[in-house]
């Protein structure tokens, strides 16, 4: 697998000045690196993101974050979760994930997705479109990444996007994996079975055993074997030994959403965003995501600690924790 344990951090409102903010986040990857997680992410995001804080929230450019922590690190792989692909050219962002891959010595994923944030396409001036033109352009990036991440020099005409003979030199290797992330079962599915060598379903827990069908399905329509796609899922964890400290900081987090999980019954949980969420001590985190994400053939998992991942120590605790599950 070329990611079975990944660490995502969404988050940089750490009480901090912004001098003290990298120095939080290259401790976090180092943290993370030490406990057995084998990917460290960061979003690609200009605002922050409904439901995690304020859009003036900080939030860093990813590549250059990405690039940073190269530098900081030593063995664990480096990507975006996921890179907007309205905002930067395809053949420009092959050149870049491939520069990330030579400053980090072939530690490089590309972490790819169609782009559905609106505001920060208004604000920053980037063509939104509509839902089908995103994946329109999708499709035709991949057309062109593809090949350039592979040392082919792409000549593409398309409705978006052209290329004519496309060099990206220098590069380590032709294999740097592509992912694909999000979980639309019908366009995200489709293009992870053509292009991906990795996909990173994001819904909720209880929506896994129709999304893997679906995959299943999508594959099958390009005559792919599902075995060759490695497969992860992205979750929010909060854990700590104090189970009560943790479940409280949910409540709060989803408070802050409008929702009073104390009110809701078990299916009207399901409905909301605490399904995604796993919340406890180590043994309770770890029996959660056995049982509602593993158990139905996900491989591998991602997760981000919004509420206390930049606490020395949480992210020790979590890899220490789940390394086991996903050997």
């Amino acid at each position: 697998m070329t990611i079975r344990l990944g660490y995502q951090m969404p988050n940089f409102s750490y009480g901090r000045s912004v001098r003290e903010l990298f120095p939080t986040v290259i401790a976090q990857a180092g943290e993370a690196e030490a406990a057995g997680f084998d990917t460290v992410f960061v979003m690609d995001h200009f605002y922050q993101l409904p439901g995690l804080g304020a859009p003036d929230a900080p939030m860093l450019e990813s590549y250059t974050a990405l690039g940073a922590l190269a530098t900081a690190t030593e063995r664990i792989q480096l990507s975006a979760l996921v890179t907007g692909n309205t905002y930067r050219n395809p053949a420009l962002l092959a050149k870049t994930v491939t520069t990330l891959d030579v400053v980090s010595g072939g530690r490089a994923v590309l972490g790819i997705g169609a782009g559905w944030f609106e505001l920060e396409h208004q604000s920053y001036g980037f063509e939104f479109g509509t839902f089908t033109e995103r994946f329109e352009r999708l499709d035709e990036a991949l057309q062109i990444i593809h090949p350039m991440l592979r040392g082919e020099h792409p000549t593409f005409e398309g409705k978006w996007y052209h290329t004519e003979k496309a060099m990206n030199e220098p590069r380590i290797r032709d294999d740097l994996p592509i992912l694909l992330g999000g979980g639309g079962e019908k366009k995200t599915f489709g293009l992870a079975a053509r292009y991906a060598d990795h996909l990173n379903i994001i819904c909720n827990a209880s929506e896994l055993p129709r999304k893997i069908a679906a995959l299943h399905e999508r594959c099958a329509e390009v005559g792919r074997d599902p075995k060759t796609l490695e497969v992860s899922y992205l979750c929010f964890l909060m854990i700590d030994e104090d189970g009560d400290r943790v479940r409280k900081q949910q409540q709060d987090m989803m408070r802050g959403m409008g929702v009073d999980l104390s009110t809701l019954s078990e299916e009207e949980r399901r409905q909301t965003p605490a399904d995604r969420q796993f919340v406890g001590t180590p043994a309770e985190v770890a029996e959660q995501l056995q049982s509602r994400v593993l158990d139905h053939g996900v491989q591998g998992l991602i997760v981000n600690m919004v509420t206390n991942g930049h606490e020395p120590g949480a992210v020790d605790l979590a890899g220490r924790t789940l390394a086991p599950l996903v050997g």
